[in-house]
């Protein structure tokens, strides 16, 4: 049985993912530093074991993926969903906030990857980071996240190029608008609209869709793709300046 390990796996995209190698006959090994919630989901699912740790601790990182090396006999696949969003103005950004956002964003896949190398090169297995469309083109409010999205794309691809010796392969996913229960809770309705307009499908993706890109890129199916970023936004970085109104029938731009 091969064996998955996802950080920020307690929610969201990481649990959606969590299901997705649990539905293709993996074991998974999930990872988040909220232990309450962790525990709670992983004791719904056969064949997922929860470990606590916080990815932006080195020590914590080296001792969770030697215990997972123990208890679940090697690593087959490493995706790094972990991650912060804390979002404001340039200028109400202190550096410790700034470090905030970059010691799980960026540190955390980089203590990940480190901790879990060894065990990737006895499996020729695969890395997926997760970064953001906020990584791929700026936007307001999100100087410390959209960098540090931007630097997982870039980490990915030294990952690919340095281990892909060895037969690991590394791909990054960013998401797009994805309709989560904190998107859905902070996103006005005019929001949603405005996202709605903008992306060519016309809706937010969906936990599963982003999960099932992540589940593919780590499997056989995706043996000769590394270093790549894959954008699962609905078309979102393919509209440019994207004016509604520019889209309508009979404009022209």
């Amino acid at each position: 049985m091969k064996t998955a390990v996802i950080t920020g796996a307690a929610r969201g995209i990481g649990l959606a993912t969590t299901k997705r190698f649990l539905a293709d006959g993996w074991q998974v090994a999930m990872i988040d530093r909220d232990a309450d919630i962790l525990l709670e989901e992983a004791s719904h699912l056969e064949n997922a074991f929860s470990f606590v740790a916080d990815v932006s601790d080195q020590d914590e990182t080296s001792a969770c993926i030697q215990s997972i090396s123990e208890q679940l006999g090697g690593i087959d696949a490493l995706v790094n969903n972990a991650g912060v969003a804390d979002f404001g103005p340039i200028e109400e950004t202190d550096f410790a906030r700034w470090r905030r956002v970059m010691e799980t964003n960026l540190d955390g896949v980089f203590l990940m990857t480190r901790a879990a190398t060894p065990a990737l090169k006895k499996s020729r297995g695969a890395i997926v980071n997760i970064a953001s469309i906020s990584g791929l083109r700026a936007s307001t409010l999100r100087v410390a996240y959209g960098t540090s999205k931007a630097a997982v794309m870039h980490l990915t691809q030294q990952q690919a190029v340095e281990l892909g010796e060895y037969g690991i392969r590394a791909n990054c996913v960013a998401p797009g608008p994805v309709r989560t229960k904190l998107a859905m809770a902070v996103h006005s309705p005019a929001i949603i609209a405005a996202y709605h307009d903008a992306i060519p499908l016309n809706r937010y993706g969906t936990e599963a869709e982003i999960a099932e890109v992540i589940h593919f890129l780590c499997s056989d199916r995706a043996s000769y793709v590394t270093g790549q970023t894959i954008a699962v936004d609905g078309g979102f970085g393919a509209t440019g300046i994207g004016l509604p109104d520019l889209r309508a029938p009979g404009q022209s731009g």
